[in-house]
């Protein structure tokens, strides 16, 4: 198990995507996540298994855990278990092989090259050398999944790749602080203008009706909801809160780990392969 013990930084649906390319490798993989992780992928997020205690995309099944013995246990049914570990403390707890910054903050929130024998970091805020051994690229075209053993990946442009003609549109932000309550279910389809979302100013204790005060969020365009933060999270203004995707034929992008995510973990395993050969030293 030595060389293959791997602990991933992050859990939302990029880091999944991650996650399932090791775990099908054979590797060991542990997932470190934050206390309120706030992916609205939430269907193809293991970091959803912080609420739930358990959470399946696809073949991959992650469990919460609070001890060494459920991680043991975890990696003995086939599951992949995670911790709630923000500032990363496990890491140097436990010595792993391998560790992937996944957490894509799109800056470095204290990942370091002298983590383990081979540190990989996935998007903008790392330098290839200096903060990991090997950086990712993660921006969409033609280098997206690139290893980096020198420089940075590109800087984040704001813009979100195009999708059938949508960009920005596509994601959905909060216009203040509050509290949100989706109107629609992930894979549901809406039309632009429609209420998706309820914010308000207090945490509900009870069911959101017509007549609950706060403000309704429209759609910002026609097509399916692909992903929508979790019911009752505490957002601040400009929070990214749900994804629309315009393709209203592709359902199943919605539960599948998409084409991204899938190309970022073949990239991890290999950089990982590569470090591992001794072919490639940084």
């Amino acid at each position: 198990m030595e060389n293959r013990f791997v602990i991933v930084r992050g859990g939302g649906d990029l880091a999944t995507g991650t996650v399932q390319a090791l775990w099908r490798a054979g590797f060991f993989v542990l997932i470190l996540e934050a206390e309120r992780p706030s992916a609205i992928r939430r269907q193809v997020a293991l970091s959803e298994a912080v609420y739930d205690g358990l959470a399946r995309v696809e073949d991959v099944t992650c469990v919460r855990c609070r001890t060494d013995g459920d991680i043991q246990a975890a990696w003995q049914q086939g599951y992949v278990p995670l911790l709630i570990d923000p500032e990363g403390l496990a890491i140097g707890q436990r010595n792993p092989a391998v560790v992937v910054d996944a957490i894509l903050a799109k800056r470095n929130l204290g990942t370091r090259k002298d983590m383990a024998p081979c540190v990989i970091a996935l998007g903008p805020g790392f330098t290839a050398g200096t903060d990991a051994d090997y950086v990712i690229e993660t921006q969409r075209g033609h280098n997206l999944g690139r290893i980096l053993t020198k420089g940075a990946a590109a800087p984040n442009t704001g813009v979100p790749g195009t999708i059938a003609g949508a960009s920005k549109e596509r994601f959905m932000h909060c216009p203040e602080a509050g509290f949100l309550y989706g109107h629609v279910q992930i894979g549901d389809t809406v039309e632009k203008g429609q209420a998706m979302a309820l914010l308000s100013p207090q945490k509900l204790t009870t069911p959101v009706t017509a007549a609950t005060p706060g403000i309704r969020l429209p759609a910002s365009l026609t097509g399916l909801v692909r992903g929508l933060i979790r019911d009752g999270y505490a957002v601040t203004k400009g929070f990214k809160i749900a994804d629309i995707d315009p393709r209203q034929e592709e359902l199943k992008n919605c539960f599948t780990v998409s084409d991204k995510a899938r190309c970022l973990g073949g990239a991890v395993v290999t950089a990982i392969l590569m470090h591992q050969s001794g072919r490639y030293t940084t």
